[in-house]
C-alpha cells in the first residue's frame, strides 16, 4: 500500500517529500481520533477554520481540547494542532500558496502540527489546488506536517471506508504504534482494492467529468434563481447564498423537492449560505435546476 500512496502523491500532488503512509479506516475516523492519538487534551488548543468540517470540532472536543475557530495564521500561536483543508469544504474554496505557508510557519514557530485535508485535492475546477506538503508549502520538508487523503472522494469508494496519512515521518510512526494497540488497522482486502484505485487515474478522470458536466447545470440554474455562488473553485459542492438565513432557504427550497444543507451547520460564519451538492444522479440535478429555473415545486 505504501508503494502506491507514494506513487499516487507524487504523480497527482507533485509530493516528494514523504517515505512513510499510514493507511486509516476512512478519513473521518482519523479527523475525529488525531487529537486523542496525539495525546491531547485539556489545556491544548485546536485550531479550525472559520468554516469547516464539523467533525475537526468534534474531535477536539472529545479530546478536552480548547478550540479556536480562525482562518489567521496569528491565531496558531500556542496551539497543538491545527486543521487547514483545501479545497474546502463546505465552501469549495482553494487556499493559496501564500496563506498555506504563512499557516505552516507559524505553526512551526509555535510547535504545533498541521493537519491538512486534503480529500478533495483532485477535484479543483477554477485554480489548482496546492497540497501542504509539496515544497511550495512545506520548503521541501514535511516537519510539523501530515495531510489526509480518502478514497470516498476520487474512487466513490465510501463504503470501502479507506484513507491514509502521508507526513511527518516521526508523527507518522508514533500514530502507527498507538493505532496498532488500539486495533485501527485496515484489513489486508481493502488495502488491495485500494492500492488498485490508487494506480488508476482513468476512473478519476470520468468521475470528474460527471462533476463538471452537474455543475454545468446547476449553478446557472442557481444565478437565474437569485443565487449568488461563493467560493466553489473546487469540491463537491456549490456554497450558494440569496442573502438571507440559511433555513428560510433550505425551507423554500425543500418546498420545490431540493434538498440543501444549511450553511450554519459548519459555522456561525455559514449562516447566510446553503450547501448544494453535484453528488446526486444527472437526472436529479436535471430535475433541480428545472424547478429552480421554473419555480415549480414537487408534487405532492
Amino acid at each position: 500500500m505504501r508503494a502506491a500512496a507514494l506513487a499516487w502523491l507524487a504523480r497527482t500532488l507533485d509530493v516528494h517529500t514523504v517515505s512513510r503512509v499510514l493507511p486509516t479506516i476512512g478519513s473521518k475516523e482519523l479527523v475525529a481520533l488525531l487529537p486523542m492519538l496525539l495525546g491531547l487534551g485539556s489545556g491544548d488548543r485546536v485550531v479550525i477554520p472559520t468554516l469547516a468540517y464539523p467533525t475537526y470540532d468534534v474531535g477536539a472536543r472529545f479530546a478536552g481540547c480548547e478550540v479556536v475557530v480562525s482562518d489567521d495564521p496569528r491565531d496558531v500561536a500556542g496551539a497543538a494542532l491545527v486543521w487547514i483543508n483545501s479545497p474546502g469544504n463546505p465552501t469549495g474554496a482553494i487556499a493559496s500558496v501564500e496563506w498555506m505557508r504563512d499557516m505552516v510557519a507559524a505553526a512551526r514557530a509555535t510547535g504545533a502540527l498541521v493537519a491538512s485535508d486534503e480529500c478533495y485535492a483532485e477535484f479543483a475546477w477554477t485554480g489548482h489546488a496546492v497540497s501542504a506538503l509539496h515544497e511550495s508549502v512545506s520548503d521541501g520538508s514535511p516537519e510539523g506536517i501530515v495531510a489526509l487523503h480518502s478514497l470516498s472522494k476520487r474512487s466513490s469508494m465510501a463504503g470501502y471506508r479507506f484513507g491514509f496519512v502521508a507526513g511527518d515521518d516521526h508523527v507518522i510512526g508514533e500514530l502507527l504504534e498507538v493505532r496498532k494497540h488500539l486495533g485501527f488497522m485496515v484489513p489486508a482486502p481493502v488495502q488491495a482494492a485500494a492500492i488498485a484505485a490508487l494506480s488508476d487515474d482513468e476512473h478519476v478522470a470520468v468521475q470528474r467529468d460527471l462533476y463538471l458536466a452537474r455543475r454545468a447545470v446547476l449553478a446557472p440554474a442557481l444565478t437565474a434563481a437569485g443565487f449568488r455562488i461563493d467560493h466553489s473553485e473546487g469540491g463537491l459542492y456549490l456554497w450558494a447564498t440569496r442573502g438571507g438565513p440559511c433555513w428560510d432557504t433550505v425551507a423554500d427550497l425543500a418546498a420545490r423537492g431540493i434538498l440543501v444543507t444549511p450553511g450554519d451547520f459548519y459555522g456561525p460564519a455559514g449562516g447566510d449560505h446553503v450547501r448544494v451538492a453535484l453528488t446526486a444522479t444527472d437526472a436529479a440535478i436535471e430535475r433541480a435546476a428545472q424547478r429552480l429555473t421554473t419555480g415549480v415545486g414537487a408534487r405532492r
